[in-house]
């Protein structure tokens, strides 16, 4: 080997191990890849359904009302629900209606016919979410392990926000 083949040759391993750094940063800092476990976001996301998790969105950004995310749940296990209540806000569940701030909250992404159980922020005890709290639920409100049982969430307990579905192809969309 001459020089200019071992000059190319270190210049394309650099190149490669930028690249490298690169993706790890991505799926390190900035994406993540997850599936869907359950069925408690049914009818919105199904068993099985691989999605793609933006954790840098919530350093730069609020976290908004109908955002579906990833939040940390007993140290081992992570749960995808979605963002009802804001700090500041009051949210109770009559008839199987969401109130917010004691205005019925329009979900279109719930089945219409699905009914469940009443619910107060009193019932996990609050009266008003808190600053830098949450409450999350499952879409399938029957069945879903959401606020209701394990209380309000903190921002830090969030993994980020679910963006896409491209798993499987013929239902990919952007959330």
């Amino acid at each position: 080997m001459d020089w200019l083949e071992i000059k190319e040759f270190l210049k394309d391993s650099i190149k490669m191990i930028a690249f490298i750094a690169v993706v790890l940063f991505l799926f390190i800092y900035v994406i993540s890849i997850t599936q869907v476990v359950g069925n408690s976001m049914s009818p919105t996301l199904q068993s099985g359904e691989i999605l793609l998790l933006n954790k840098l969105k919530y350093r730069l950004s609020d976290v908004k009302r109908g955002d579906i995310i990833s939040l940390d749940y007993a140290d081992t296990k992570y749960l995808i629900k979605r963002v009802i209540g804001l700090p500041g806000d009051t949210v109770s569940i009559r008839n199987s209606v969401v109130y917010i701030n004691n205005e019925e909250y329009k979900e279109a992404y719930l089945s219409q016919d699905l009914q469940y159980a009443d619910f107060s922020l009193e019932d996990i005890g609050y009266s008003v979410i808190p600053d830098n709290m949450y409450l999350v639920l499952g879409d399938n409100r029957v069945d879903s392990l959401d606020g209701r049982d394990i209380g309000l969430i903190s921002k830090e307990e969030i993994n980020g926000k679910i963006s896409l579905r491209f798993w499987p192809l013929n239902k990919i969309k952007l959330f």
